[in-house]
């Protein structure tokens, strides 16, 4: 229980940080959700990924920099497979588009925003950091994530205003939020808004992002690449605080083979 002192010092700080807050989002008008069909041709394609395609994909990257893990891990978990909808915020991490329309976003990018994001996580305490994952491809993940590192996670529901309003039972004070989609995740994302709080978020090509702190380009809608990028970061995280890791790449991702 909060301490009834404490609890209106909370109460005060948090009406100073929402007070004049007019940076949240209307996703009914601002949004480019993506139909449920292309979503399945996304987990389908991402299922099968080939060593013919991992060869091709490996072809068109041009890098000498050692990446987080290896390139052929990135391709094998579809991470680079984006959607047919562009939005100006995301069309420079995209390269080219594939046959079937399917944009496909620049690995090296990718690479490089997660170590960015890592080194922003890196400065919060996992007491201070939520991880909201609505997305049902990505509960496995989440909840490993959560188990590896120590940080709440989110998965089937995460109630509006549960880290802004004290009068909730499941209140909570949080300083940063990761969420692995802006518009499938958007009450954590606007309750993070209006605290005027970072915000780490996995962004796909269909995906606008006002209000997001650290932005990792990626397929935010199979659970192979979803358990990639989250498996990076747990690992990342540990290593920076000096806690064991002992997890593999598969156990977030399931069967790569």
């Amino acid at each position: 229980m909060i301490e009834e002192k404490n609890k209106r010092s909370l109460i005060q700080e948090l009406k100073e940080r929402m007070k004049d807050s007019s940076e949240k989002i209307n996703y009914k008008e601002y949004v480019e959700e993506v139909p449920k069909d292309e979503e399945k041709l996304i987990q389908e394609i991402s299922d099968k990924i080939s060593k013919k395609d991992i060869e091709e994909e490996k072809k068109s990257i041009s890098s000498k920099e050692e990446t987080l893990i290896p390139l052929e891990d990135y391709i094998k978990c579809a991470v680079h497979l984006g959607t047919k909808v562009i939005t100006p915020h995301m069309k420079k991490y995209v390269y080219k588009r594939r046959a079937d329309g399917l944009a496909v976003i620049n690995t090296i990018l990718i690479d490089k925003q997660l170590r960015d994001a890592v080194n922003f996580l890196k400065k919060y305490s996992n007491k201070n950091i939520y991880l909201c994952c609505k997305r049902e491809a990505g509960w496995k993940a989440a909840r490993k994530f959560g188990e590896i590192t120590g940080i709440k996670v989110f998965t089937k529901k995460y109630s509006p205003g549960i880290t802004t309003n004290l009068k909730l039972d499941d209140f909570f004070e949080s300083e940063l939020t990761i969420i692995c989609d802006p518009w499938i995740d958007k009450n954590a994302l606007n309750d993070t808004i209006k605290l005027k709080k970072p915000i780490i978020s996995l962004c796909d090509t269909n995906n606008y992002v006002q209000g997001i702190t650290k932005i990792i380009p990626c397929n935010n809608k199979s659970g192979k690449s979803i358990g990639c990028i989250l498996y990076i970061l747990a690992r990342e995280y540990n290593k920076s605080n000096k806690k064991d890791f002992d997890s593999k790449l598969e156990d977030l991702t399931g069967n790569l083979e």
